[in-house]
């Protein structure tokens, strides 16, 4: 990487030796031949390295170097010292500086050590920017971003937590539905009770009745005690029903009723309870396509869907891209114990470059791997996945300059809509939208183009 070096040495030959030697390896350098005049120009210039020798008149090199360290401890300093002369070297070392190197010098070992300082200086730069980023960027919580998506995020979850309206939270698989969820809670005045989440595709039909309703002892073979359903358990909290969309049809049904009525019948028992209890909704499908479809009941769907907070997929937010990785960076260096700095600039363009597909969730899983698996004091790309490095972003391409290359208006279009459906993950809603579409004309095309079942 080379860098900027400042050179001390009340000697002008050895200066202009040492400056000469070092251009022509890369490096760029200034040098003085007063102590008091090289300090002067490291508090009005940017410096990488101080390398100075420690003998020189009026102010010394361990004078120098205790100056260096009060003022400008980012900068390491090199001290220069004649061979053999161990004690003065520690003193050095004690007064602040990063190494020492031993008169008559060897350049190439002089160069290795003032590369391996300026690396050093580097890393601790990175560091730095890493915690003011984190620290500048806009928190909510556990939700990090600076993106205008994420903003408007924010302020639509401060301003919908303190109503006690329901409210669906849609959006791709990783996207954080559940920490929104969690955040909701805290904003409203249901904030001191508790916050229960079920997911309703990981259960079965039967136990997710159960599960949410509680049930009677003795209504089936294992009831061998009377249970308190999640309604109950979130009593004067907040329950979140997790991919809803996967609920089947006649649990839809008893669903429905329970939120209309503030009432649930255990299964099993013979008397309904009332609750208290504000309900959140979550789901990764295209609700309005389900409804349509009539794979999910449109009356549950108007009852959960008061409120919709829609969130963005991580490819739609930009820097922030960069700004969880670097916080995932640190967060996982720490609890490994490595010296894990940041992320090389190579790996920071194929993390901006790759779909997410399975959005933050699947960041956080590959910089973790990738602190684990690094050997260097900067993620590099080859420690990550192979799909990340080897990404190349899809495009519609409509022809090149020959007639025969050349397509219709109307495969064009065909094309640019397959697009965006694959894009969105097949949300048609979503994909009406950035087209521009009303729903019943996106599906006319759909089935005009062929890509109404097969390809979609």
């Amino acid at each position: 990487m080379h860098g900027n070096i400042l050179i001390v040495d009340d000697e002008q030959n050895m200066c202009e030796l040492i400056h000469t030697d070092l251009k022509i390896r890369g490096f760029e350098s200034t040098w003085f031949t007063s102590a008091d005049e090289a300090f002067r120009a490291l508090k009005e210039n940017e410096f990488d390295v101080v390398l100075t020798d420690i003998r020189m008149p009026g102010t010394n090199g361990i004078q120098l170097c205790e100056q260096i360290a009060a003022n400008r401890p980012d900068v390491p300093v090199i001290v220069m010292t004649a061979f053999g002369s161990l004690e003065t070297a520690v003193a050095a070392i004690r007064a602040g500086a990063f190494d020492f190197v031993t008169k008559p010098m060897e350049m190439d070992l002089l160069a290795i050590a003032l590369e391996r300082a300026a690396k050093q200086r580097q890393l601790q730069q990175q560091v730095k920017m890493l915690g003011d980023a984190i620290h500048r960027a806009r928190h909510f919580g556990d939700l990090i971003g600076e993106s205008l998506p994420m903003q408007k995020l924010f302020d639509q979850i401060a301003q919908i937590g303190p109503t006690s309206s329901s409210v669906l939270i849609t959006g791709e698989s990783g996207t954080g539905k559940e920490v929104v969820a969690n955040l909701l809670h805290r904003q409203s005045q249901r904030a001191n009770g508790p916050f229960v989440a079920v997911n309703c595709a990981a259960l079965p039909e039967a136990l997710l009745e159960s599960e949410l309703f509680g049930h009677a002892k003795g209504a089936f073979t294992d009831a061998r005690a009377e249970r308190k359903g999640l309604f109950l358990q979130a009593e004067g909290g907040t329950l979140l029903l997790d991919e809803i969309g996967e609920m089947p049809p006649s649990m839809q049904v008893k669903l429905l009723r329970a939120l209309e009525e503030n009432r649930i019948r255990p299964v099993g028992g013979d008397q309904e309870v009332s609750f208290d209890v504000r309900v959140l909704a979550a789901t990764n499908r295209d609700l309005e396509s389900a409804v349509e479809d009539r794979q999910f009941r449109d009356d549950l769907y108007y009852r959960i869907n008061v409120i919709q907070l829609e969130l963005p997929p991580l490819r739609s937010r930009g820097t922030d891209i960069l700004l969880l990785a670097r916080y995932f960076v640190e967060k996982y260096a720490a609890r490994a114990e490595k010296a894990v700095a940041g992320i090389s600039d190579q790996a920071c363009n194929k993390l901006l470059a790759y779909s997410w597909p399975g959005n933050v969730r699947e960041l956080r899983n590959i910089i973790e791997r990738a602190v684990a698996l690094t050997r260097y004091e900067m993620i590099a790309v080859e420690d990550l996945p192979d799909k990340v490095q080897d990404y190349r972003g899809s495009q519609v391409f409509i022809g090149g300059e020959d007639p025969d290359d050349l397509v219709s208006m109307e495969e064009v279009e065909r094309r640019y809509i397959l697009h965006v459906l694959n894009t969105v993950k097949k949300n048609k809603t979503t994909a009406a939208r950035i087209l521009g579409l009303d729903r019943k004309t996106l599906y006319r095309k759909l089935k005009q183009y062929g890509l109404e079942d097969n390809e979609t």
